[in-house]
């Protein structure tokens, strides 16, 4: 489990342990918010391929999934 303070996520670098469409390498690149202000979600952009995916934030404490930075 990957420990996470949400309002530092952006621009932060992540890698993903099983790579989507060739894709492993992504940099946070903006925050969802919702009308209270609280993080919801978070845009990340593949490194390479600049294609980018809305996802929760919370899916990125999942370890088997992600790992912090890029490896």
């Amino acid at each position: 489990m990957n420990r996470l303070n949400p309002d530092k996520l952006l621009m932060s670098k992540w890698t993903a342990t099983q790579p989507r469409k060739r894709e492993r390498h992504f940099l946070v690149t903006r925050l969802i918010r919702n009308e209270d202000e609280i993080i919801v979600g978070c845009e990340l952009e593949a490194v390479i391929s600049k294609n980018t995916y809305e996802t929760d934030w919370r899916e990125l404490q999942d370890s088997d999934q992600w790992i912090m930075g890029w490896k």
